[in-house]
């Protein structure tokens, strides 16, 4: 049965301006933000803003990548920045990658590896098109396993390096092959991530339970 409800009233006078107004700012305010931010240029395929690579290993990621991209049409891109600009790096990654262009159009399959040294911060930003192979979750454990031992040791080269390679070499695979191993990641973290949140819950009711129980005494007191 179709419902049926009064039809809305039209905003008017101060009303209507006023949602003008919010409509505008709702627009407005991202595109001030993020014209604001100043990036780097792309300059190629490796962009090292924070001069954390020497010439020979920028070169021969550059050769790699190339490469990559010649096999699979996929375009990964390496910067290292001075400064996320008072943003969080989630938010400077995804304006980058729009700014910048990375990937083909029609594919949207390209991918940001962003270092920012003075944040200590890490990520790997996505197109849609390599979003089912290139998940989070996969991600997470490149950056973990592959970036941050060495960079821990102050040996940024050599973490980038490591990096690339594990994204390249699942980038490489076929296509269903790579999303079967994300997808057996992010499993496995979800096992990891549930076993360790299970104690909590379980203490979590067991308080609960000690509470209920002590208020229902006390209630009875208070009556008696």
């Amino acid at each position: 049965m179709t419902r049926l409800s009064a039809p809305a009233r039209r905003p008017t006078g101060v009303a209507a301006w006023l949602i003008g107004l919010v409509v505008v700012l709702l627009f407005a305010v991202p595109a001030l933000a993020q014209s604001k931010i100043a990036f780097p240029p792309l300059t190629g395929r490796v962009v090292d803003q924070a001069g954390l690579l020497d010439p020979a290993t920028e070169q021969a990621l550059t050769e790699k990548l190339t490469a990559l991209e010649a096999a699979t049409s996929d375009q990964l891109v390496v910067v290292t920045v001075s400064s996320l600009q008072d943003q969080e790096i989630e938010d400077y990654g995804y304006q980058l990658g729009r700014a910048w262009g990375i990937g083909q159009k029609e594919n949207d399959n390209g991918a940001l590896l962003i270092v920012a040294p003075n944040e200590q911060k890490v990520r790997v930003e996505v197109g849609y098109g390599l979003e089912p192979i290139l998940t989070d979750a996969f991600s997470s454990q490149v950056i973990r396993n592959d970036i941050l031992p060495s960079f821990r040791e102050g040996d940024y080269s050599t973490g980038v390096v490591k990096g690339v390679d594990a994204l390249i070499a699942q980038l490489s695979l076929d296509p269903a092959e790579a999303q079967a191993r994300a997808q057996a990641v992010a499993e496995q973290q979800a096992d990891r991530t549930g076993g360790s949140i299970a104690p909590l819950i379980i203490v979590g009711v067991i308080f609960l339970i000690i509470f209920l129980l002590a208020a229902r005494a006390g209630r009875g007191r208070r009556s008696g």
